[in-house]
């Protein structure tokens, strides 16, 4: 059987109706490749990226039968290796700050108060060195002014929604940052 010149939706309609691996072995022929490598730019890590390209065919090959052609295979693919990823990544990001948090924890139980509120404000600084003075300006006027989204927007003359987004791509820088830097 010559599947190479069959396109990506007819081998997911053979394979549905005959469940073939053939058909399927074909797909991951094409793909696994190009999913490696979206899964490496998003985790930069090769060992979690070729976990994730199998996990993520295992769940497509679980999940054929959600596949409408409403887009093309490639892109119905890439959107679920994209979200696997992200999400995995955010998991992982989930348990490496309950972790520090625990540490910081730990660290600042064994310290006096104002120890304690010394270290906070030397992350805190070092963060705001990290930023932009525009990124800056979002965090002062949510966290020190406690404006509200529309506040910002009316001050700011954007639309809610452009905060919202400012924000949460500051927030994921701080974390970004917090994460990637050791503090002693």
């Amino acid at each position: 059987m010559n599947t190479c010149r069959h396109s990506d939706e007819e081998l997911v309609r053979y394979y549905l109706a005959t469940q073939n691996s053939e058909y399927f072995g074909q797909l991951y022929k094409r793909y696994a490749p190009k999913v490696f490598r979206r899964c490496l730019t998003i985790t930069r890590d090769p060992i979690n990226a070729e976990d994730y390209t199998q996990d993520i065919f295992v769940r497509v090959l679980s999940s054929l039968t959600n596949f409408r052609e409403k887009s093309s295979f490639s892109t119905w693919l890439y959107t679920i290796s994209s979200n696997y990823c992200m999400d995995r990544m955010k998991t992982s990001r989930k348990q490496t700050w309950v972790e520090l948090d625990h540490e910081i924890s730990k660290t600042l139980a064994d310290t006096n108060e104002s120890d304690a509120l010394e270290a906070r404000y030397q992350v805190v600084d070092y963060v705001m060195e990290k930023i932009s003075s525009s990124e800056s300006r979002y965090l002062r006027m949510k966290y020190e002014e406690n404006l509200n989204i529309r506040e910002m927007a009316r001050l700011l003359k954007v639309k809610d929604s452009a905060v919202k987004m400012r924000l949460k791509r500051v927030r994921d820088k701080v974390k970004d940052i917090l994460y990637y830097h050791q503090f002693d």
